[in-house]
Formats: structure tokens, C-alpha cells, sequence
């Protein structure tokens, strides 16, 4: 039988690729969703067919239902719930970008649907509150209802498998680096967008690539693991991998530590995603050993790339501090990609935000969304008055 998928984001990287991967893979596409790239959604649909489609931003709603009378057409925060919710997908394929990935993938899992999670803000600030759906919906002789796609975690997952969980002693996180390392902070004060999207090795979205140059998407992925993995921030270590070929490693208690290697190819952990837990025909391009010269590791320079300590720290705390970290650092990416701020205000803003901040209790979605607003409020507050 056909496995069939629903996409959530599908004009981002992600989504284009998972495009791209069902196609080779044969899986069928039964559902989108965009934002408000209405154009490349409707190319999508027209080459793939799908059941229902979704423009989150609801003026351009008509437009799709014009072109596609005869399909389930909605819009909005509900109609991502419909595709999220879908009764004939098979996954789910979650590669929204910020916090708005949270509440599909609640529903999804809430409606029995296993889910292919890119979305690192639904762990970050509902890390708590997931957990706790799982441990209600999951059973524990079936597939996992929530599986990685960043090519990190799902490095560990797949190091994981068939392995006892309490002999793993530390996850070991790799990173790139971003095009700034060795770079001190005063050499990047006079960087500009252009330069922060020169990414050395990934291919990825925009806002994605900025949290790479600043070392805080590596601090968001320890917040994931720690959820994904049932671990401390403390058992969880990131080292600098420039090469991008060891995508994350794990070490277990015998002092053994397994490694997954591949090119850096986003295809493949969206592959594994897909498939799991099988592996399917080869669609990348194999690693050749030979003909890699180095592999290099190094510790993260936190004092350049504090904002990486700033994650440990929020890590730590938990409750609301993951969620304002997060909300402080979207907005601070907006306004830089907006070439409102420089990149070192980013890591100087996110900073003030969070040493303002004063723990609240995490119970609920809603205190999630609302502790989300707050920050994103405070945040706009802070910059726009050191601007008057």
C-alpha cells in the first residue's frame, strides 16, 4: 500500500525537499500547506494532486480555491489543523517554521498521527507538554509517533536504534560553525545579511541559517535532545565539526560512541524520516571515505557565540525560559533580516530579554502561546525604545 503524507510548509527548504524525496521514494502526497507563497503551493498541487490544501494567510485564499474548486480548500490556524489532522496521511510531515509548528503537531499526535518533526520550536517551547501527550498516545510495542528530520537528531535516533537508552551516557551535538568561526565578536560587528547567509555547508532557510551563524540554533537542538532523548542538558555536549560529514554521535557507558556519516544532504534524514523504520533505495550521494581528507572537531567559543551559553542556561531552567528564548530570538531575526538591527544586537537584545525575565509555570498550550506574545511584546518594547 501507498504511504501517503501530508507536508505542512511545503515552499520552504524542507518542504521542497520532502517534495522532492516522496517523488523518488513513490509516496503520495495528500496534503499541503504554505504560508503565503500561494504561487509555488498551487505549482505543488497541480504536479502532485493532493486531497486538501492550506494557505495559512487567508487573503490569499480565493486565489487557491479559484484554481482548485474541487478540492478541500481552507485557511488559517484551523485549516493547518485540517492538513495536520488529516484522516488518510499516513505522517505528518511538520517543516513550519517558528512557534506556529506547535499546535498542529499537538493535534496531529493528539489525532493518532505519527509525526515527522523539522520544526525545532514545537520541542523548545512545548518540549513539557509533548512529552506528556506522548507518554499518553505512544504505545510501547508501536513506531515512535514523534520521528526527528533535523539531520542532527536524527543522526542520534538512528545511533539509537536497538540500543537500551540507559546505556547512553552523553549525546554528542556536531555543528558547521556557520561562516563566522574563528571570527572574535568584534569582527563581526560590521557584518551584514549577505554575509550571515553564506552558509559553508548547509543549503537552508533563511531565518534558520541566521541562528546557525549565531550558535543558537545548536543551543535550540540541546533543548530538543533533551526531550527527544530523555536527557540533562548536562549529559548532552556540542563540538564544532566544520565539515559537516559526522552528524551528531553518541557515547554509551562502555565508553563506546557510534557516529552517523553522510554528506551534508537534507534528503537523507527526510528520507529516514519517511521510511522508518526501513531504509530505502539509495537517493543521495554515498560518502566516499577516501576521499575525505580530515575530520576535524573542535570546542564552541561561547564567549563569541554567547547566545549558545544563553540556551544551556534556559535549558536548565525550563518552564518559561525556552519559550521567551525562543520568542526574543524570532524577533530578533525579523528585525535583523530587516536590516533593522546588526547581528551582534541580536545576541545583545535576546540577552536583555531573557536576563529580564522572571520564571512562569508551563501547563498548557495556551500558557505557551501567551508567554510567547509576552516576550515577542517585551521585545519590540526594548528595541524600539533604545531607538527613541
Amino acid at each position: 500500500m501507498t504511504k501517503k503524507i501530508c507536508i505542512l510548509g511545503s515552499t520552504g527548504s524542507i518542504g521542497v525537499q520532502t517534495i522532492d524525496v516522496a517523488k523518488k521514494l513513490g509516496i503520495r502526497v495528500v496534503g499541503l500547506s504554505a504560508n503565503k507563497n500561494v504561487d509555488l503551493l498551487i505549482k505543488q498541487a497541480r504536479e502532485l494532486n493532493p486531497d486538501i490544501l492550506c494557505i495559512v494567510d487567508e487573503k490569499y485564499y480565493a486565489i487557491l480555491k479559484e484554481n482548485f474548486p474541487d478540492k478541500i480548500v481552507v485557511a488559517g490556524q484551523k485549516g493547518l489543523i485540517s492538513v495536520a489532522t488529516y484522516p488518510a496521511a499516513d505522517l505528518i510531515v511538520n517543516a513550519l517554521v517558528g512557534v506556529s509548528g506547535l499546535v498542529p503537531t499537538v493535534e496531529a499526535i493528539l489525532a493518532g498521527k505519527r509525526v515527522a518533526l523539522a520544526n525545532k520550536e514545537t520541542l523548545v517551547t512545548g518540549g513539557k507538554i509533548i512529552k506528556r501527550i506522548l507518554s499518553q498516545k505512544q504505545a510501547k510495542d508501536s513506531l515512535p509517533l514523534l520521528i526527528p528530520v533535523d539531520s542532527e537528531h536524527s543522526a542520534i535516533f538512528q545511533c539509537l536504534v536497538g540500543e537500551d537508552k540507559k546505556n547512553v551516557k552523553k549525546i554528542i551535538l556536531t555543528a558547521s560553525g556557520g561562516p563566522f568561526r574563528g571570527k572574535k565578536l568584534k569582527d563581526l560587528q560590521s557584518v551584514n545579511v549577505e554575509d550571515v547567509l553564506k552558509h559553508p555547508t548547509w543549503n537552508m532557510g533563511k531565518k534558520i541559517t541566521v541562528d546557525s551563524a549565531t550558535l543558537i540554533n545548536k543551543g535550540f537542538e540541546v533543548i530538543e535532545a533533551m526531550f527527544f532523548f530523555d536527557k540533562r542538558c548536562d549529559d548532552i555536549d556540542v563540538v564544532i565539526h566544520p565539515q559537516s560529514i559526522v552528524h551528531s554521535m553518541v557515547e554509551f557507558v562502555d565508553g563506546a560512541i557510534k557516529a552517523q556519516l553522510s554528506y551534508p544532504d537534507m534528503r537523507l534524514p527526510i528520507e529516514y524520516a519517511l521510511t522508518f523504520p526501513e531504509r530505502s533505495r539509495e537517493i543521495v550521494m554515498p560518502l566516499e571515505l577516501t576521499k575525505i581528507k580530515n575530520l576535524t572537531f573542535e570546542e564552541p567559543d561561547f564567549d563569541t557565540f554567547f547566545l549558545l551559553k544563553i540556551a544551556y542556561e534556559c535549558a536548565k531552567k525550563g518552564e518559561s525560559y525556552p519559550i521567551v528564548l525562543n520568542a526574543a530570538n524570532e524577533e530578533a531575526v525579523k528585525y535583523f533580516l530587516e536590516r533593522k538591527i546588526g547581528f551582534v544586537d541580536i545576541m545583545n537584545y535576546v540577552t536583555k530579554i531573557i536576563e529580564r525575565h522572571r520564571e512562569q509555570k508551563v501547563e498548557s498550550i495556551q500558557d505557551i502561546l501567551e508567554i510567547d506574545a509576552e516576550a515577542r511584546q517585551k521585545f519590540k518594547n526594548l528595541v524600539e525604545g533604545e531607538k527613541n
